[in-house]
C-alpha cells in the first residue's frame, strides 16, 4: 500500500490520451510524427492529446504512468512480418520498425493495466499482432475476400467515403455504444486479419468475412480496434462521434480513479 497521499486531478483538467508517433524520414532527416486527424479525435473525445515519439523499454511505464488512456493511429506503414513469422511480401510497401519495436510491448502493457485503448487500421492490426495473431499481407490476394483498398487515383473524399457495411456482433462493445446491427464504414487497407489473436472477440465482420472489430474481454478496461477510420471527419459522423465518446469516457473514469502522488507518480488502487 502506497505511503504518499493522492492528489486528485484538477477539475476540467482532461484525460490525457498518448498518441504513438510514427517515424518518418524528410530527406536525410529522422521525424517523429502523428497525422493530424487523429490528434483532432482525441479532442473530441473531450481529451488531451499527447504524442509521443518512439519509447525505449525502459520508458514505457513512465509513459503510462502520464497517461489515462492511448490511442494507436493508422499509418501507411504496414507491421513488420517477421513479427507474425512471415517474410515480407511486397518490398515496395512500406514498414516501420522503429514504431514496432515499442507500440507491440506497449499495447501489452496498456491492456494488462486495463487503461482505455482505441486502435485503428494499423493500430488495430498491431494489437493483433501483438497478442500472437498474424495477417494477410495482400487481403486482395485472398481467395473469398474483396479488395479492401482505396483508389490512389480517388480524391480524398471519395477514399475515405463509405465501401461497405460492417455487421456488429451481439454482446460485444462496439453493438453496446452504437446500438446497431450495422455500421456503413470506409476501407484503406491492403493488409488485414488472418488469425486472430487467442481471446480476442470479434466485434464486426465484413460482407466477405474479413474482422473489421475487435476487442479483448480480458482487459478490464474499455478497448476496442477498429479496421476503418472513424477519425475522418467524426464530427460529422454520428457513429464515430459515439466511439470518441466513449472512448473518452473511459479515460475520464481511469483519470478519476488513478491519483498522483506528490511526486506525480500514479498511485495504484489498494
Amino acid at each position: 500500500m502506497s505511503t504518499h497521499t493522492p492528489i486528485p486531478p484538477r477539475p476540467g483538467s482532461p484525460p490525457v490520451v498518448l498518441v504513438p508517433a510514427c517515424s518518418k524520414r524528410l530527406g536525410e532527416h529522422p521525424f517523429h510524427v502523428a497525422g493530424n486527424k487523429y490528434i483532432e479525435a482525441v479532442r473530441l473525445a473531450g481529451c488531451l492529446p499527447l504524442v509521443v515519439p518512439a519509447a525505449q523499454p525502459d520508458e514505457l511505464d513512465a509513459l503510462l504512468d502520464l497517461a489515462d488512456g492511448v490511442l494507436l493511429t493508422g499509418s501507411a506503414s504496414n507491421v513488420h512480418p517477421r513479427h507474425f513469422g512471415e517474410d515480407v511480401h511486397d518490398s515496395s510497401l512500406p514498414l516501420d520498425e522503429l514504431r514496432d519495436a515499442w507500440t507491440l510491448p506497449l499495447v501489452r502493457a496498456v491492456l494488462q493495466r486495463g487503461m482505455p485503448l482505441f486502435a485503428i487500421c494499423r493500430g488495430f492490426q498491431e494489437v493483433n499482432v501483438a497478442l500472437g495473431g498474424s495477417l494477410h499481407q495482400a487481403v486482395q490476394e485472398q481467395p473469398g475476400l474483396a479488395d479492401h483498398r482505396a483508389r490512389d487515383a480517388d480524391a480524398v473524399h471519395t477514399q475515405y467515403g463509405p465501401a461497405h457495411p460492417v455487421r456488429l456482433l451481439p454482446g460485444g462493445v462496439l453493438q453496446a455504444v452504437l446500438g446497431a446491427d450495422a455500421l456503413q464504414v470506409n476501407s484503406l487497407h491492403g493488409q488485414g486479419i488472418q488469425r486472430l489473436a487467442p481471446g480476442l472477440r470479434v466485434e464486426a465482420l465484413a460482407p466477405d468475412g474479413l474482422i473489421e472489430a475487435f476487442s479483448d474481454p480480458r482487459s478490464t478496461g474499455f478497448n476496442l480496434c477498429v479496421q476503418w477510420h472513424p477519425e475522418w471527419q467524426a464530427a460529422d459522423n454520428p457513429a464515430s462521434r459515439q466511439l470518441l465518446a466513449a472512448f473518452g469516457a473511459a479515460c475520464r473514469r481511469w483519470r478519476a480513479a488513478h491519483g498522483r502522488d506528490q511526486e506525480g507518480e500514479r498511485v495504484p488502487e489498494t
